[in-house]
């Protein structure tokens, strides 16, 4: 398990990569909705600032490990679910 620097940075670069191919996405996908490409945006900088805020206060009770891994995965499933909303950009 990488140490918290590391998976906040990692959250950070993912989010941003993120951000930035939803950008893209609009400008060359012809005229998207644009309440949808914010609505995106916003909800990529909610689940920055939660999993980051998440990261430097774990749940009391749970081991460490079993925390972390739980905060990965469930990251991972919202990134690709964002991912899809961009790749259904019209």
């Amino acid at each position: 398990m990488t140490n918290k620097r590391e998976l906040k940075k990692i959250i950070n670069y993912v989010c941003n990569d993120l951000i930035a191919e939803c950008v893209a996405a609009s400008l060359y996908h012809g005229k998207p909705d644009e309440e949808n490409v914010s609505a995106i945006l916003s909800s990529i900088l909610k689940i920055q600032n939660d999993y980051v805020s998440r990261i430097s206060h774990p749940e009391p009770g749970m081991k460490a490990k079993d925390y972390f891994k739980d905060l990965t995965t469930n990251f991972n499933k919202q990134v690709s679910e964002i991912i899809d909303q961009i790749g259904n950009l019209d």
